[in-house]
């Protein structure tokens, strides 16, 4: 027997295979889509990791190059502070012109640890000959005395540390001589005696600042020993 199909049939027909489709599609495509969606998340945490461990590589390569640029700085700096020893600074210094210990001793203060590292310096230099306070006063005294009076140059001895026994005799030596070096640095600055008694005070003054005696003054300027 022959059978035709009915548009109202056929309509049923189609919609029960729609039905069907979906019914099986459907779970599919949402499996589908949770698996897609599955693989996205699941791959994340790994695209995350490798993103932390490269930027953590990172930070540290920084870090090293930071802290051996460190050491290689804070190695050329101790290189620079350490240069000569205490002693080849001490010896050039000497070399240039005498020195008083505690003249010497404030120079290489600065380069050393502690001053027991510089006394025992001065202490070798002294037994080598190398450092003399004696001779840095005969030194001063010499340099000075063409220019300064005695008082002025007792001074300058005292302040660098010259023993009081040496600052003494030398005074007497610089005294034995005062009126004929205050005599010559006078002629050296004025053409003559003072005129009236701005004139001998102004010359006075001059005479005192160099640290010459009042009495040596008062014998230049004419006065004798009258005020």
């Amino acid at each position: 027997m022959s059978w035709k199909s009915t548009p109202a049939s056929a309509d049923r027909l189609r919609a029960r295979l729609d039905d069907e489709f979906e019914t099986v599609a459907k779970p599919q495509g949402l499996r589908r889509t949770s698996d897609a969606r599955g693989e996205r998340d699941a791959g994340a945490p790994d695209s995350q990791a490798d993103q932390w461990q490269r930027s953590s590589e990172q930070r540290g390569a920084a870090r090293n190059r930071r802290a051996t640029a460190g050491d290689a700085a804070a190695e050329d700096a101790g290189q620079a502070r350490k240069g000569p020893s205490l002693k080849m600074r001490a010896v050039g210094y000497l070399s240039r012109r005498e020195h008083a210990r505690a003249e010497l001793a404030r120079k290489l203060a600065p380069y050393a640890e502690d001053a027991a590292e510089v006394e025992a310096v001065l202490d070798a230099l002294e037994k080598e000959g190398w450092l003399s306070t004696e001779r840095f006063a005969q030194s001063l005294v010499h340099r000075r005395a063409t220019r300064q009076g005695a008082a002025r140059i007792v001074q300058e001895l005292r302040q660098h540390g010259v023993d009081d026994n040496q600052v003494a005799e030398l005074r007497d030596q610089l005294r034995a001589t005062e009126y004929d070096r205050a005599l010559e640095v006078w002629k050296k600055r004025f053409d003559a005696k003072p005129a009236d008694r701005s004139a001998y005070a102004k010359q006075a003054r001059f005479l005192a600042s160099r640290g010459f005696a009042h009495d040596v003054i008062r014998r230049i300027l004419g006065e004798g020993d009258e005020d």
